[in-house]
């Protein structure tokens, strides 16, 4: 049970595993009740999450319910001691949300591309003490985020956090937002001061991956996470598919291992190069594995107009191209040409 947990506090010096939890959108008082009741029986659940404004991409579906939820989440917070947490976009929002008492407030990632809005969130919260975390906008821009902190920093703010819920690509990849690794390894780099949660339920959009993306997040030592429960998440309705039971987000908590952080070590630091490294060299492979599927179709193209499988003057200038545009990006001409010589080979044995 949540207890009387300092937000602030935490915010200040990080130092437990803080877990915020709740539905992707508050959609009745049952709902809420039922999955608030589920989630005060893990001992790691501090923070009652609930959508009550949704940003939805496309008109005539559920966008939340309004202020009433609101009152519901008051409900919840008096009836199991949670602090409660839900995402503003307008001033409006921050309006009923402080007329409610809720305790934290988030600014989602589509409202953290417009400078011009979180600036519209920021006047509205001058004056203000409460906790704000700003989510990653939905474009890998580092500057961008840190610029949506420092707006609010600007208004008076001193209690910020930062949630990492993954960025959109159009590449096919196994996560509904990629993660990124590397882009809050460098805001935590720029901004040591401000602690950061990671939002496993966007970055996977389903269960199955939740385990293991909240592993790696804990290897590279992220501050804590929000993971979206519902008491049935089959009938949610909005993002079914990524939420969690609360006994199922019990046993999921209780596999994570969490490692001992300390920035000063060597071996955290190499960690964190290793991660990346090993980010990296997926996304290598699975380029790889793209482009012999087109050397395939080439093939195939090949066969069927009577083609020869080998055009040594194309491939004499595409590895000359190639050859020079990574030395301009400070590679040895010899790496770049052993690289697409063995990429080459195996390309000409998939076309024959």
């Amino acid at each position: 049970m949540a207890g009387n947990f300092d937000i602030r506090a935490w915010l200040r010096k990080p130092e437990r595993l803080l877990v915020v939890s709740g539905p992707c959108s508050v959609e009745s008082e049952r709902q809420l009740l039922e999955t608030a009741e589920g989630l005060s029986k893990i001992k790691n659940v501090n923070v009652l999450r609930g959508g009550i404004w949704k940003p939805r991409t496309r008109p005539d579906v559920f966008e939340g319910v309004g202020e009433v939820g609101l009152e519901w989440m008051r409900e919840a917070k008096e009836r199991f001691g949670f602090l409660t947490m839900t995402e503003v976009a307008t001033p409006e929002h921050v309006e009923l949300a402080l007329k409610h008492g809720i305790d934290i407030l988030w600014v989602g990632a589509r409202t953290v591309v417009n400078p011009f809005s979180v600036q519209e969130l920021a006047a509205s919260l001058k004056g203000n003490d409460i906790p704000v975390f700003v989510k990653n906008p939905i474009a890998p821009d580092v500057r961008l985020w840190l610029g949506a902190i420092e707006r609010l920093e600007s208004a008076g703010l001193r209690h910020l956090g930062a949630i990492h819920r993954g960025f959109s690509s159009y590449d096919e990849t196994p996560y509904r937002n990629a993660p990124l690794w590397e882009i809050p390894i460098e805001l935590n780099r720029l901004r040591p001061d401000i602690p950061i949660l990671t939002d496993i339920s966007h970055i996977c959009g389903c269960r199955e991956l939740l385990h293991d993306t909240a592993q790696k997040a804990l290897d590279l030592a992220t501050n804590g996470f929000m993971i979206e429960s519902h008491c049935n998440p089959d009938a949610a309705l909005t993002d079914g598919r990524q939420q969690v039971t609360p006994d199922d987000l019990n046993a999921l908590v209780s596999q994570f291992v969490v490692r001992l952080k300390n920035t000063d070590s060597d071996e955290w630091k190499l960690n964190v190069f290793r991660k990346e490294i090993d980010r990296l060299d997926d996304e290598i492979l699975n380029l790889i594995s793209k482009r012999m599927e087109v050397s395939e179709k080439i093939g195939a193209y090949k066969k069927e107009h009577g083609v020869t499988v080998l055009q040594m003057d194309r491939w004499k200038q595409v590895l000359d191209d190639h050859i020079n545009k990574g030395v301009r990006l400070g590679l040895s001409a010899e790496a770049v040409k052993d690289i697409f010589e063995a990429i080459h080979k195996e390309s000409i044995s998939r076309q024959l």
